[in-house]
């Protein structure tokens, strides 16, 4: 413990005071800076360590102060076992967004940082971020590492497609995906000590489209030692890989087994089939409704893995978010209106690398040949605005979906592309109706001649 006081600033007069036991925490990597209230200590602001006896000293001494409520700012991954120490002694800790936290320029230090934390939030001007329950922190935890291997597994798949680049041994021109049955089959085979072009070639699946001719013709290469060497030492990092994800998929499915079910599992019919790639290694989809009680992959756009991604991120409980239109505003998939002297300067939506609103822009993407009525949606948006706002839009447009579905507990039915057309033709239909009934003017059907 630091003692770290220099200078007592006075209050603002004119601010009424909202949480009277408030206190601010600045997070560092290595010390946190903790400020209280001016009377309740002889040093209102002190500095502890990032150790767990430090910590469980900071609670002490905050507890000590009279201090009930404490608001910090969310810095990396160091805000973690802060927020989690302080929450076990009993203390209501707040995380804020490091926008709202933002001091005047100048005069910068940790000290006066932790201060106008605690100001702030003694005045009651700092929000509190959305925190999933701990059920859905240990889901998230599980589910963004999973994600991270995956990244890690398809930059092996570079590493051997540039080692059959750099043989002149074209595989990736003649399958789709070097990494499926056919391509990993030649690979494998290639680094066994298989040169003959034409018998690789004849290993190839009924579904490849390529002939084995083109295919033996790709496969005449340069086969140097060097990058054998560096195609088989990336091969077995992406079976590891490929290893690391399925352990991971195991502890996933050993984590929703153990949550409440809310409806009966045997009624989802499953369209699992045959594993494609990246896909878990159990039928997430069936597991994802037993314990949500709702099929979001019913909508359209909608996979397992995105289900997935959504709820690991946003919780299987939204009663957080009061409407839609606060979840989608959590998302950043809504405009943000910024007005001055009575005129919008800016409308887009602000930027934001919320994970579950990435899923659903991916989602929205995907509708882009769909029949369904979302698919109708989308390319009506495009035309009119083109594809980032479209994509936006549906994305948002979605997200309401998961919002009924997982907040109220509602069914989803596509109406279908024929019936969104329908529906859509009729509104404008009575819009111009309407416009022309205030001109004084009538719209005559050219086909019937009935006059509306």
């Amino acid at each position: 413990m630091v003692s770290a006081n220099r200078g007592k600033g006075k209050r603002r007069k004119g601010l009424r005071t909202v949480n009277a036991h408030a206190a601010g925490i600045d997070i560092g990597s290595q010390r946190h800076y903790v400020a209280v209230d001016e009377g309740r200590a002889d040093d209102p602001v002190r500095s502890f360590g990032c150790y767990t006896p430090d910590l469980q000293e900071m609670a002490k001494w905050l507890k000590d102060c009279g201090v009930t409520t404490v608001a910090m700012e969310s810095t990396g991954v160091y805000w973690i076992p802060v927020h989690q120490v302080l929450q076990e002694s009993g203390l209501d800790v707040k995380l804020v967004d490091a926008r709202q936290v933002k001091n005047v320029p100048g005069r910068k230090t940790d000290v006066v940082d932790c201060q106008w934390i605690q100001r702030l939030h003694s005045y009651g001007l700092l929000r509190a971020c959305y925190l999933p329950d701990k059920e859905t922190a240990v889901l998230r935890e599980y589910w963004r590492h999973r994600g991270d291997l995956v990244e890690s597994a398809s930059r092996e798949i570079l590493h051997m497609q540039k080692s059959l680049e750099q043989m002149n041994l074209h595989l990736h021109k003649v399958l789709s995906d070097i990494t499926g049955v056919t391509g990993m089959r030649m690979i494998r085979s290639i680094l066994s000590g298989m040169r003959n072009p034409v018998h690789l070639a004849s290993m190839r699946e009924r579904g490849v489209k390529k002939s084995e001719a083109e295919i033996a013709k790709a496969l005449s290469g340069d086969y140097r030692e060097e990058h054998l060497f560096t195609l088989k030492q990336a091969l077995e990092l992406y079976d590891m890989l490929q290893d690391k994800i399925k352990q991971c998929d195991q502890k996933i499915e050993e984590f929703l087994l153990k949550l409440a079910d809310k409806t009966d599992a045997s009624e989802f019919v499953s369209s699992k089939g045959t594993r494609r790639k990246n896909q878990p290694y159990f039928d997430l989809g069936k597991q994802l409704y037993r314990v949500t009680g709702v099929d979001l992959t019913a909508i359209d756009g909608i996979d397992s893995l995105t289900a997935q991604t959504i709820i690991s991120e946003c919780g299987f409980d939204l009663r957080a978010f009061p409407t839609e239109k606060h979840f989608s505003s959590w998302l950043a998939l809504c405009p943000e209106n910024r007005i001055t002297g009575g005129k919008v300067k800016k409308r887009r939506s602000r930027k934001s690398e919320n994970r579950a609103a990435t899923a659903l822009r991916l989602a929205a993407q995907s509708l882009h040949h769909s029949d369904s009525a979302m698919g109708a949606f989308y390319r009506r948006i495009k035309a009119k605005v083109g594809a980032p706002k479209a994509t936006t839009a549906t994305a948002r447009k979605l997200a309401c979906l998961v919002y009924r579905m997982l907040r109220f507990g509602m069914d989803y039915v596509d109406q279908g592309q024929k019936r969104y057309e329908e529906l859509y033709r009729q509104q404008q239909t009575r819009i111009l109706q309407h416009r022309a009934a205030l001109l004084g003017y009538a719209l005559v059907n050219i086909e019937t001649g009935v006059v509306s």
